[in-house]
């Protein structure tokens, strides 16, 4: 680690990964040099990515053996495809017969490829097994989402089934991206160019305050590495073991009633009303005072 302030939401996939793990760790899985391509974008003379747009391979954080997937939003925003879907899906696999201590997976995806719809459908669904079957072997799997296309569509909700999701403010977490509902629904429902209401919505501080994020970091990679590492030891210490029915039914009560308290809410303003001391300054909090006020609201 150079100890640079690199913003995470700017970088590439590949820079991301490059300063997350310990420097000169990372052995990738199907390479460029490979050229494992999309057939389907080739078929329709779009472009393509020596690497499908995602960065698979082992690597070690802090001494600690991680497996990783970096999404490359820069490329079809990230989206999933049958190749890119194939490598995420085969990393979570090898994780089941390598047992490394964490898998990472650094989501930066609109969802599926429309050039590739049923396929990158399937792909998804195969990683949302796998990401289950990886933490059914004790194994963590920690979604760090704070790159500029977020967590959206399938990935959304693979996000949500991983062990830990570490978020920056700068970071979006949703089903349907604004321009979907927009597009669906008109722009009186969801006005996509609203940046801050964007924000408001999906953004790290709103998801981090409904609990569906469980950290929330400064746009900062040494930031997301710090919180990885963090996380990495805590599972060490104690391990995760799978949940019996009680603590399952508490997890759907808990569900159950914050939808029932925030069922009228439309705009992020109101559910930081009910959370927050000082819900008028949370826009402008910093990070480090929006989980003092969190910790302190909870």
């Amino acid at each position: 680690m150079n100890g640079l302030q690199i913003s995470y939401f700017e970088a590439s996939a590949r820079k991301r990964l490059s300063e997350l793990v310990d420097a000169g760790s990372l052995v990738e899985f199907c390479p460029p040099e490979m050229r494992q391509t999309s057939p389907h974008l080739a078929m329709l003379d779009a472009p393509l990515a020596f690497d499908d747009g995602v960065v698979t391979g082992r690597a070690s954080l802090s001494g600690h053996k991680v497996l990783v997937a970096a999404q490359e939003g820069r490329f079809n925003g990230g989206a999933v495809g049958e190749v890119h879907g194939a490598k995420i899906r085969g990393l979570l696999d090898r994780a089941l017969s390598e047992r490394p201590t964490a898998v990472l997976l650094l989501i930066d995806s609109g969802g599926v490829r429309l050039h590739e719809a049923n396929a990158g459908l399937i792909a998804i669904s195969e990683i949302m097994r796998a990401v289950l079957r990886v933490q059914a072997a004790g194994i963590p799997v920690f979604a760090l989402v704070g790159g500029s296309c977020g967590a959206f569509g399938g990935m959304g909700i693979v996000t949500r089934l991983c062990t830990e999701v570490v978020m920056s403010e700068q970071g979006r977490l949703g089903l349907s991206g604004p321009e979907v509902i927009e597009t669906v629904k008109g722009v009186e429902e969801f006005d996509s160019r609203d940046r801050a209401l964007v924000w408001r919505i999906t953004g790290g501080k709103l998801r981090r305050a409904l609990g569906e994020a469980t950290l929330l970091v400064d746009d900062l990679i040494p930031a997301f590495r710090t919180a990885a590492v963090s996380l990495i030891e805590r599972y060490r210490a104690h391990p995760p073991v799978p949940a019996d029915l009680d603590e399952l039914l508490g997890v759907q009560a808990e569900l159950t009633e914050r939808s029932a308290r925030f069922a009228a809410a439309r705009d992020g303003r109101e559910i930081w009303a009910n959370t927050f001391a000082e819900a008028s300054r949370v826009p402008e909090m910093t990070v480090a005072e929006f989980n003092i006020q969190l910790g302190e609201a909870a």
